[in-house]
């Protein structure tokens, strides 16, 4: 890898690293013909589809019931750890689960609920891969929050991954079907003669998934539009330069167009790190995706001329997975406006939070983290405001409420008020 100084940055190279896009807009047009195509024949288009995209015959769409079998089967070391991903992730996101609240104000009681949703589903990759950290994240908060039914959509295979099956089954869905791709969230989004329609649909997925979410949004609720993996490390003279490699490197695995940063003041150690990213990522397993991501043009290691400049480029950038490898990390945690999910100190990885940890790895890309945070119990509840006012809080209202609806010319609303006072 190279290494740069911030301040060289040309407009170019800084619209390569703050403008990262989903590659969304190119696949959009894929998205809504095979949308429509599921919409129009149901079941037959996802058992068509199966074996166009994935080479797959699909007999049941529906494959709950394999869930079961597949705890069964799966080695029972392998089945304790994602059971314990499973406990961790839930003990957090039960944490988050807010509660109902009425306050009086004189006169006023004001308080606000929350319900969850009805029908939720969730998308995880998969196929013959095996993505059961996928399953827990998107189906667990769910759980959390109490939604009724949660239907899972995976794509199909000869033979579909146990770990990924147990794992859905651990977390708690209701339903799962085998498809994959935008005739996922096609099925999910609008039903067909099997899958029941959802209200809202979350979790991740390639550039298709990502598009059919874009074109369904309108009909059914999402959770955000997720482009390939980030990591941002803010670090300084004592971070381990081989530590924050194997880092950037643990995230370039994912995809070609991963983006892989670092940024820090002292250019000894972003000479050093650039050095172990060559150094680590031919001993890896992806080594040929690893090298795409760290050489394409949303990735590098920069140098800043201060601390404070490399919170700024960290802030701008606004990372789906913020590391801070320094001494003072919670001050300059303090100072960054924007990160998906932080990892502070030098024994926080983030596959640790990919996995165990029990934070959401279901995260925003492409700088949405400086608006929008990641998966949590939150996006599976609808919350409502209650009141209730006695006769003396009306009267002591109503002069105001009156004035400012006739100045809005709504004189309908004032006699709403009056009303409650005639004799």
């Amino acid at each position: 890898m190279n290494v740069q100084a911030v301040a060289d940055l040309s407009p170019d190279e800084r619209a390569a690293l703050f403008d990262r896009d989903a590659g969304v807009a190119d696949a959009r047009d894929t998205a809504r013909e095979i949308i429509e195509r599921v919409r129009t024949e149901g079941d037959a288009a996802l058992r068509e589809l199966a074996e166009e995209f994935d080479d797959v015959s699909v007999g049941n769409v529906e494959i709950t019931d394999e869930t079961e079998r597949a705890v069964e089967r799966l080695d029972d070391d392998l089945l304790a750890h994602i059971e314990r991903a499973a406990a961790n992730i839930r003990e957090f996101h039960e944490a988050q689960r807010p509660e109902s609240w009425t306050t009086e104000f004189d006169g006023r009681e004001l308080g606000r609920r929350y319900r969850p949703l009805d029908r939720v589903g969730a998308y995880v990759p998969g196929g013959t891969a095996a993505y059961p950290s996928s399953a827990l994240m998107g189906v667990v908060p769910a759980t959390v929050a109490g939604v009724d039914h949660v239907a899972v959509a995976t794509p199909p295979a000869a033979e579909l991954n146990d770990a990924t099956l147990a794992a859905i089954r651990v977390a708690g869905a209701d339903a799962v079907y085998q498809a994959g791709g935008a005739q996922a969230i096609a099925a999910l989004a609008y039903g067909t003669e099997t899958v029941a329609n959802v209200q809202k649909i979350v979790g991740p997925g390639n550039r298709f998934v990502t598009a059919a979410k874009a074109e369904v949004r309108e009909d059914c609720e999402i959770d955000f539009l997720a482009g390939p993996s980030e990591i941002l490390v803010v670090a300084d003279e004592t971070a381990d330069p081989a530590v924050v490699a194997a880092d950037l490197i643990a995230q370039a695995e994912h995809d070609p167009n991963a983006s892989v940063v670092a940024v820090t003041p002292d250019e000894s150690l972003a000479a050093d790190i650039a050095s172990e990213c060559d150094r680590q990522a031919p001993q890896r397993d992806r080594t040929d995706v690893i090298r795409e991501a760290l050489e394409n043009d949303a990735s590098g290691v920069f140098t800043a001329r201060s601390m404070p400049e490399a919170v700024l480029f960290a802030g701008e950038y606004a990372a789906e997975h913020l590391s801070i490898q320094a001494e003072n990390d919670e001050a300059l945690l303090d100072r960054i406006e924007a990160g998906g999910s932080v990892f502070l100190g030098p024994h926080a990885p983030v596959a640790a939070g990919d996995y165990a940890a029990g934070t959401n790895h279901v995260l925003p890309t492409g700088g949405l983290a400086k608006t929008t945070g990641g998966l949590s119990v939150d996006q599976f509840l609808v919350s409502q405001t209650v009141q209730r006012l006695d006769r003396d809080a009306l009267t002591d209202l109503s002069e105001t409420v009156t004035t400012l609806a006739e100045t809005e010319g709504l004189e309908a609303h004032a006699e709403s008020v009056r009303k409650r006072f005639e004799e």
